[in-house]
């Protein structure tokens, strides 16, 4: 099973997201960034097996990334190939 990370501790914002995503997953010229897209590529034509981890996330990520942790959600279950994690930040006690 091929394993991709996106590490968001840079990234701010969906623009970001995608520009990662094209880098580390082969995606058809034309791909559109954005979360309709996304599902299609997970249900569709992105070779399988795939387990994708959202590394580094902070809260506020969590937040202003819902609708592709909602996104993810629907594809994982649809395609019982693909996989995906979120980890969050760790913050040491100051």
């Amino acid at each position: 099973m091929a394993t991709v990370y996106i590490d968001f501790t840079h990234l701010g914002d969906y623009e970001d997201f995608f520009g990662e995503l094209k880098q580390k997953l082969t995606l058809p010229e034309g791909f559109g960034d954005n979360l309709d897209a996304l599902y299609d590529a997970l249900t569709g034509f992105v070779p399988l097996p795939l387990h994708l981890e959202l590394v580094n996330l902070n809260v506020e990520q969590l937040e202003d990334f819902e609708d592709l942790m909602a996104t993810l959600d629907d594809a994982e279950d649809e395609n019982e190939g693909f996989t995906y994690a979120t980890y969050l930040t760790q913050y040491e006690d100051e």
